[in-house]
């Protein structure tokens, strides 16, 4: 009986994985099962690290950093503490590599995640935000959110794009469930961990995000709201330095982006510190925050209080650098999190000193040091994060302000394409980059990865022996019977190619070896060479044949160029159909 209902069970469970893969509206109700969890790990993951901010510096939700100052010093201790936690936790998966994130997932493992990755990154964000680090949770949030979606998407053995377009969905979901802002949480899937927009795609992400943002509605929590502007028009001068403002705010963000790295190079090559480096790092970031509280974690509270305050410009630079060097500590010393947030309040610092400096500069405009400060946080994001429509929708759902819309355009464009073309990375593919990967953006990359040399390579080939006359070898090779031919030695290793028609120039003494006209000797594949390094072999060489061998010189098969290009064709327009939802 018990064999009799677990068939019945896989069978049914095979059937409903088999609509999944063939109806749209099936698929519809998967992502928004998938959005329902995004806004329930994002509330938890809320909670939790607010919890853990109230227990350590007795404050309400998202007021850490909107402290005047700290009146009991020893609280901070906060920071260390929670460096010694996530050393503890470091030590204990040491032997991991490293986890995998939603964008590095959709961009090389078709959407994969193995679900451990994703308690291990949340856990160390909640942990670092908890403790006062300068970061943010929204890395954790979109981890959870896609992440949930992907062992969805694995156990209904969805296929490849339609798991990518699943993860992307939780994530952005996670986000707009975050901000309370649906459009926003859409895009961020779109542009930031999809990577790109299909007809295939905008309905399930747009379902997941309005079911996550209603989830987390109706359990209570506040979204994190940014400001309201009143509504208003724009002149061409104000259009032209918001413009201006764009292209600071990208210079800004690849500054920041590169000291990042810099330092977390520079702390990694200090061996006897890099065990205990989050507790290092806590301790480093106490006297910053006795110098100001807005330090502390993403700057949630420190955003609302300096835009309803508006600040002296003395006080905005100060603590403008302070928050630069918080967040590079945090993030280079080990501390987990995002920048999403924390590029957003540094954004608004860097907006209202722009606009204070323009206007005491006497220059016939006056900018609202508002508006500078909503337009400079998305362009700043936009730098450090990617993702204008993201932000620039971001910026409208919390404002409501359809007019400023076109300044926040006009300044994330800029800073979008000023970035790409001076740096070419956000900080998420920036750092992964520096660990030797080649994403570049959340586009699929990953079905390049089966397109190894080995995968491409014909088995049948020409071998003749180095002690081979060249007489020898045009009884052996007919003129026309083969283009190419590989020379081996006596125990079958790689020693280069023969050209047929090389082997029958009139000027050559038909006693010589045919060693005396092999080329290529050493320009040879492995079995694991990728198709994109093939390729630029290919063009640098000039050839149209490369000789595949194993670790120890043995010959394993010829790839030429024309089917290996072919191949790679094929694959490219096979996932354009997946993309537009044609396969």
């Amino acid at each position: 009986m018990v064999t009799v209902e677990k068939t019945a069970i896989l069978v049914s469970v095979a059937r409903l994985r088999r609509k999944l893969r063939s109806s749209e509206a099936a698929f519809l109700v998967l992502a928004a099962v998938a959005g329902l969890a995004a806004g329930l790990f994002t509330v938890a993951q809320q909670v939790l690290a607010h919890g853990i901010q109230r227990l350590f510096y007795g404050v309400t939700i998202n007021r850490l950093s909107a402290l005047g100052s700290i009146h009991h010093p020893w609280k901070l201790l906060a920071l260390p503490l929670g460096g010694a936690v996530m050393v503890l936790l470091v030590r204990w998966l040491h032997r991991r590599r490293a986890p995998i994130d939603v964008v590095e997932a959709n961009a090389l493992h078709g959407g994969r995640i193995p679900f451990s990755d994703n308690l291990v990154i949340a856990a160390q964000t909640v942990i670092s935000n908890g403790a006062g680090a300068s970061v943010g949770l929204e890395a954790a949030y979109a981890q959870m959110g896609g992440g949930f979606a992907s062992i969805l998407g694995q156990w209904f053995a969805l296929r490849r794009n339609d798991l990518r377009t699943l993860v992307g969905a939780g994530a952005g979901a996670a986000i707009g469930a975050a901000f309370g802002a649906p459009l926003t949480g859409a895009f961020y899937a779109f542009e930031i961990v999809i990577g790109t927009y299909s007809p295939a795609t905008v309905a399930p992400v747009i379902a997941a995000s309005l079911v996550a943002v209603s989830t987390a509605q109706l359990l209570g929590v506040d979204p994190y709201l940014i400001a309201t502007a009143t509504g208003r028009g724009f002149t061409i001068d104000e259009y032209l330095a918001y413009a201006g403002l764009g292209l600071i705010c990208a210079m800004f963000g690849i500054c920041i982006m590169r000291l990042v790295t810099f330092a977390e190079q520079r702390v990694q090559s200090w061996k006897a510190a890099v065990p205990w480096r989050q507790i290092i790092g806590g301790f480093l970031l106490i006297p910053l925050a006795l110098v100001s509280p807005q330090t502390l974690s993403a700057g949630h509270g420190a955003l609302h209080l300096d835009l309803a305050m508006h600040p002296a410009l003395g006080f905005l630079a100060v603590v403008l650098t302070l928050k630069v060097a918080a967040s590079v500590i945090s993030l280079s010393f080990g501390f987990r999190g995002g920048l999403f947030f924390a590029s957003l309040f540094l954004g608004s610092l860097l907006g209202m000193l722009f606009a204070g400096l323009v206007n005491a500069a006497d220059l016939g405009i006056e900018l609202s040091l508002n508006d500078a400060a909503l337009v400079a946080m998305a362009a700043l994001s936009v730098s450090i994060v990617g993702g204008p429509m993201t932000l620039a929708i971001l910026m409208l759902e919390t404002t409501h302000d359809f007019a400023l819309m076109g300044v926040v355009l006009t300044a994330t464009l800029i800073s979008g394409a000023i970035t790409r073309e001076l740096f070419g990375y956000s900080f998420s593919t920036w750092r992964l980059h520096t660990r030797g990967s080649a994403i570049r953006s959340p586009r699929d990359i990953g079905w390049m990865l089966d397109l190894t040399a080995q995968s491409v390579m014909r088995r049948d080939w020409v071998a003749i022996s180095e002690a081979t006359t060249i007489d020898a070898l045009r009884e052996q090779v007919p003129l026309g019977s083969t283009k190419k031919s590989v020379m081996t030695d006596a125990d079958g290793h790689y020693r280069g190619i023969v050209t047929t028609a090389a082997a029958y120039r009139p000027d050559l003494n038909p006693l010589d070896s045919v060693a005396s006209i092999v080329i290529l000797a050493d320009v040879t594949l492995t079995p694991a060479t990728g198709m994109d390094e093939m390729l630029r072999k290919f063009d640098r060489e000039a050839v149209d044949e490369l000789a595949v061998v194993d670790s120890e010189g043995r010959v394993l098969g010829i790839v030429t160029e024309k089917y290996a290009r072919r191949r790679y064709f094929e694959r490219i327009e096979l996932s354009q159909r997946e993309i537009f939802g044609e396969t």
